[in-house]
């Protein structure tokens, strides 16, 4: 990614865009769960869904290897790792508020 962003590749910039977008969608789905912010719709589906696409990531470094090989082991540590506690946590927080979704 940062040789095709050094090369002025456009994939990089869309890439990190869409995937931002998403994590801002979840975010905003979390503080509504948490009641920071007006419910939204679909919050127990979102919220369900979002917690589980973060445990699967977090479990999922061995199959995904072989589709990115570029990727260092740090890599599929640490960015699994963050994505099981994200899981984790949001698995908490469901748990604690789900009589009021």
């Amino acid at each position: 990614m940062a040789q095709l962003d050094l090369a002025g590749h456009w994939y990089p910039t869309v890439a990190t865009l869409v995937i931002s977008s998403i994590l801002l969608l979840w975010s905003i789905y979390a503080l509504s769960g948490a009641g920071v912010i007006r419910k939204l719709p679909l919050l127990r589906i979102a919220l369900v869904a979002i917690t589980g696409v973060y445990i699967l990531r977090g479990f999922a470094a061995a199959p995904l290897m072989r589709y990115f090989p570029g990727n260092s082991m740090t890599f599929w540590f640490w960015s699994s790792a963050i994505c099981l506690a994200f899981g984790i946590v949001h698995f908490i927080g469901i748990r604690q508020v789900w009589a009021r979704l």
